[in-house]
């Protein structure tokens, strides 16, 4: 490897680097190998050398868009510092923006200072001079926040919305407005709908699951639920009640007149293209006013790989095996919300192939996944988990899925499923593994039907994961430590742990979620136990004894590594 004799250029291998791919082999963000790498690659996708270094995420980010700048002379602006609500909203609409991956920041006389994402794409700029006329000084910006922006500009999250001021237009509105009737609460109420999209909206980008709003006798609460813990985000006035709660009926088809019994319904927003979101709702009569929990269903970011469920390798090993057995039943337990449909729907789409017929029934549908029949119950229909059940036995399935497991009558038809020649994937409602299977005995399953069937079972839990981008160590004392469940006899002192700190990046130190497992293989001996009618004492020791990890254990693993917290484990885990 010999730099050619030009000042301006590095050959590696026979390829020549120069401009941006010389720079940062200069700037040291990139070995000259990784660079020409990179550059072909860039090359093979025609893409520019900086989206391709960017994607990669091997280098700075921030130093690859410095270089970026540095090289062609175009100014460098951080997004983030920049107030969104100051840009000329007015030139260009929404579709414009999506389309040519532009925004523009502010204007000055005839001239409009445009953000790109990349200085050797001009199709961006020069879509905008064609369309407005006016001259263009671009200005250089990290791509992935400026799509981020942009897809909230389209959303609706724009200055539109930021625009509400929830404490003087809503009072103000609420101090003209008496008690509303029905009809009332109907009518088009500018101020509300826009308070209501600012919710659903707001709760999108947030990554809320749900979204609570609840009266009480002296306030009305909007909360949301971000990495399973709710927070408070709104207080609105107690008057708007009524026509907040008949807005979001409206949306989702329910009967605003309704107030004595509970209402499901659905929401289905659509903000861009391909991309559509589903809002489960369900209202429910209180002492106070109607409370209204909203599910926030958006499977558009969703990872369905088995990798990303976050199972320890022994773990992972176990469950792969046991989905790719040709019959049996594999089983999901936990709380509500605890992740287990997800864990469910990234067997199924491993699974999923055109050489096998997979059907699933579900309550409701929560991610729509090509390649696979997926049935929503109605019980309207009579069309229950065992109706369901029994028709897809005569459809010639491979792998059926069964939302979850709730009475004899399902229980029965899916062990007998399972004995047929049919994988069956279903979920419970347990606490670990062990207890699983003395809730299908309490059921009134036969235990042989159980030992015959069952060939695994996954408990599970999801933890909130420290920011990594704040956390911070924390010492802890050796007490502590062992009554959480570290060996007694472990040797402390080069255990590094972390806790939260909090940043703009995170929600209190956490951002995002992973499960922590029990992953119980039913072996032979364990067969035995529930032939025999073992209380789940004697079979939670059995597994222990094979190598079975408690949630516990498996959670101090992420512990130990650096993903969560203590207290986080602690939270959602027994010993």
């Amino acid at each position: 490897m010999e730099p050619s004799s030009s000042p301006f250029s590095i050959t590696v291998q026979g390829t020549t680097l120069s401009g941006l791919s010389r720079r940062v082999v200069e700037a040291n963000l990139l070995s000259r190998e990784q660079a020409r790498e990179t550059f072909e690659a860039a090359q093979k996708s025609q893409r520019s050398f900086l989206r391709e270094a960017l994607d990669q995420g091997t280098a700075d980010r921030t130093g690859l868009l410095r270089c970026a700048s540095e090289e062609s002379g175009m100014p460098l602006l951080d997004l983030k510092a920049f107030d969104l609500n100051c840009r000329p909203q007015e030139i260009v609409d929404a579709r414009f923006l999506e389309n040519h991956g532009v925004l523009p920041l502010f204007q000055r006389g005839s001239k409009v200072f445009l953000a790109v994402p990349d200085p050797s794409d001009v199709s961006g700029l020069d879509a905008f001079t064609f369309q407005t006329g006016f001259g263009v000084e671009a200005i250089l910006v990290d791509p992935k926040l400026l799509d981020q922006i942009i897809r909230d500009i389209v959303s609706g999250i724009s200055s539109e919305l930021a625009d509400l001021n929830e404490d003087s237009g809503l009072e103000d509105m609420a101090a003209k407005t008496a008690a509303p009737t029905p009809a009332d609460a109907a009518e088009v109420d500018t101020p509300v709908v826009r308070f209501v999209n600012k919710i659903l909206m707001d709760a999108i980008r947030q990554k809320a699951s749900d979204i609570h709003i609840e009266p009480y006798e002296e306030k009305l609460r909007i909360r949301y639920r971000l990495d399973g813990v709710l927070h408070e985000i709104a207080n609105p006035p107690l008057s708007l009640t009524a026509r907040i709660t008949a807005r979001v009926k409206i949306l989702s088809h329910l009967d605003i007149a309704e107030r004595r019994i509970p209402q499901d319904g659905r929401i289905k927003l659509t903000l861009s293209k391909g991309h559509e979101i589903d809002f489960r709702v369900s209202t429910l009569p209180t002492q106070f006013g109607e409370k209204v929990v909203i599910r926030v269903l958006d499977s558009s970011g969703a990872d369905l790989s088995l990798s990303a469920l976050g199972l320890e390798p022994d773990q992972f090993k176990a469950y792969e095996e046991a989905i790719h057995r040709p019959h049996g039943m594999i089983l999901v337990t936990g709380p509500t919300g605890s992740g287990k449909t997800v864990s469910l729907y990234s067997a199924l789409s491993t699974l999923n192939s055109p050489e096998v017929n997979i059907s699933s029934v579900e309550d409701p549908i929560e991610i729509n996944l090509p390649g696979i029949n997926q049935v929503n119950i109605n019980e309207k229909a009579n069309l229950s988990f065992a109706a369901a059940l029994r028709a897809f036995l005569r459809q010639d399935p491979d792998i059926i899925m069964v939302g979850e497991v709730r009475d004899l009558e399902t229980a029965d038809i899916a062990v007998k499923a399972s004995q047929t020649g049919h994988l069956v994937l279903s979920t419970l409602h347990t606490n670990d593994a062990p207890s699983t299977i003395v809730r299908l005995l309490n059921m009134g399953v036969a235990p042989f039907n159980v030992a015959a069937s069952v060939h695994l079972i996954l408990a599970q839990r999801l933890v909130r994961k420290l920011c990594t981008a704040c956390r911070k160590p924390v010492a802890y004392p050796e007490e502590v430590l062992t009554s959480a469940g570290f060996s007694k006899s472990g040797d402390f002192s080069d255990l590094k742990l972390f806790g939260p700190e909090g940043c703009d990046e995170c929600t209190r130190g956490y951002k995002g979620r992973t499960g922590v497992f029990q992953v119980m293989p039913v072996t032979e001996p364990i067969a035995e136990l529930i032939v025999q009618n073992a209380g789940q004492e004697a079979i939670e020791t059995q597994a222990l004894a094979e190598g079975v990890m408690t949630m516990r254990q498996a959670g101090l693993v992420k512990v130990r590594a650096g993903i969560t917290s203590l207290e986080e484990i602690l939270r959602v885990t027994d010993h």
